[in-house]
């Protein structure tokens, strides 16, 4: 009896020591941001051999027109153990770029925002992939010169301040410091090195916009190369003599139809595409001050992107009091670095948002837009809510506005003038007394 109780505790114990060694054997997740690319194909065996995780790539789609199932297959044959491909492109534009449309937000004057409104996105897909696969660790391939790492980093904090970033240009154990390295890397290991289709200028592609760096760009003095670089966008001097018009309805600030016709998200971007890239419009040539601290120059294509920003503005226009409209302009300016610089779930922006939104409620309507080699113009604006009323405005004299009544308003208006300037004369200094050196002598003949 003694040597069968034994012996089952020896069994006991072997199971245990057994079910042990399985869960030894058991290795850490990391979720990386997966873009088919060549960085993030040589991070995928770089994260195995220096951190020996199980890699789960995930691809987010927002419009970059990527073969997705073969991107699927490369991730795999690299060594991840899993790959996801989100479509989240009508996501995107309703819940990311329609709010910065809506903010009119424009970064530095004329960046708008195409790869700023992604990013913050991307890195809350990358959480809940890492929360649903039980991942300790996040890893992306930005550089450490961009913006995007701010921004990726910025999101996951949000969400998950408990989780690990590996950042891998920036880690120490990463000894490649250019593409062949990142190329002779991959052959080294037998493992399928992509050919990116580029012409060797740094792209970033989404359903909002495609941007273009290096090359010539890299020198201010330089005239970007339109003809070799464009992919979206026809050079404006070669789009049609007749020009286009384009008509968009509003609810609440948002896009809803396309020359009378109702769409989706999606099909109100890629329609507006169309119709920008055939016309010119949308290309930026900045030189922008990145959030890292460095000035960057790049040209960016947005064809519909700005159409709707054109379109949305004179909306603005006539559905927004003065007050209203001045206080949004400044809100605008602050909207667009907090997008810029990644701090999308942020309190503040969150609190402009509302403003923003608030100001949104009755802009609704339609505004028709005549496109003409790279320029936008107006063509008509409409709104049940406009606040433009044509029996005040116009010259003639009407029921609701006597022009008698501007007297007793500039006098009160320029009350605080006068009073200055009654001052000046009384004491004999300023602008105000008779002889004044800032008052010139005209000639009288």
């Amino acid at each position: 009896m003694a040597v069968k109780e034994t012996s089952k505790k020896v069994e006991k114990k072997s199971a245990v020591k057994s079910t042990k060694k399985v869960a030894a054997k058991k290795k850490d997740k990391v979720v990386l941001a997966y873009s088919g690319g060549l960085d993030t194909t040589v991070i995928i065996p770089w994260l195995k051999e220096n951190y020996d995780y199980d890699v789960i790539a995930v691809c987010i789609d927002v419009g970059q027109g990527d073969d997705w199932k073969k991107i699927k297959s490369r991730a795999l044959k690299t060594g991840a153990s899993a790959c996801y491909v989100v479509d989240a492109r009508e996501e995107y534009i309703s819940e990311y770029i329609w709010p910065a449309l809506k903010a009119n937000a424009v970064y530095e004057d004329e960046y708008l925002l195409g790869t700023s409104t992604a990013r913050p996105l991307i890195g809350k897909i990358l959480v809940e992939y890492a929360r649903q696969e039980k991942a300790v660790a996040i890893c992306h391939g930005a550089t450490g010169k961009g913006n995007d790492q701010v921004r990726f980093e910025l999101a996951i904090k949000a969400f998950a301040p408990d989780l690990k970033v590996i950042a891998a240009w920036r880690d120490e154990k990463w000894n490649m410091d250019s593409r062949e390295a990142e190329i002779k890397y991959l052959e080294d290991r037998n493992l399928e090195v992509p050919m990116k289709k580029d012409q060797s200028y740094s792209r970033d592609e989404n359903i909002w916009h495609l941007s273009h760096e290096g090359l010539e760009l890299e020198k201010t003095e330089n005239e970007p190369n339109y003809k070799h670089m464009l992919k979206n966008t026809i050079v404006p001097e070669e789009a049609k003599e007749a020009g286009e018009y384009v008509k968009i309805d509003f609810e609440k600030g948002v896009p809803v139809a396309v020359n009378g016709k109702k769409m989706s998200a999606l099909q109100i971007m890629t329609e507006l595409n169309k119709i920008g890239g055939r016309n010119g419009v949308g290309l930026v040539d900045i030189c922008e001050n990145r959030c890292v601290g460095m000035k960057s120059r790049g040209v960016y294509e947005t064809p519909g992107g700005a159409i709707l920003y054109a379109a949305h503005r004179m909306m603005d226009h006539i559905c927004l009091d003065r007050d209203t409209y001045h206080y949004k302009q400044q809100i605008s300016i602050k909207i667009a670095e907090l997008i810029y610089d990644g701090k999308w779930f942020t309190t503040l922006f969150d609190s402009l948002m509302a403003f923003v939104d608030k100001t949104e409620e009755t802009v609704t309507g339609w505004v028709k837009l005549k496109l003409y080699k790279g320029s936008i113009r107006g063509a008509g604006s409409h709104s049940e809510f406009s606040l433009y009323n044509e029996s005040i405005a116009s010259f003639t004299t009407g029921e609701l506005y006597d022009h008698k009544d501007a007297q007793g308003f500039i006098t009160l208006f320029g009350l605080p003038l006068k009073v200055r300037a009654m001052m000046e004369q009384k004491v004999g200094k300023g602008q105000a007394v008779v002889n004044s050196k800032k008052l010139k002598k005209r000639p009288t003949e």
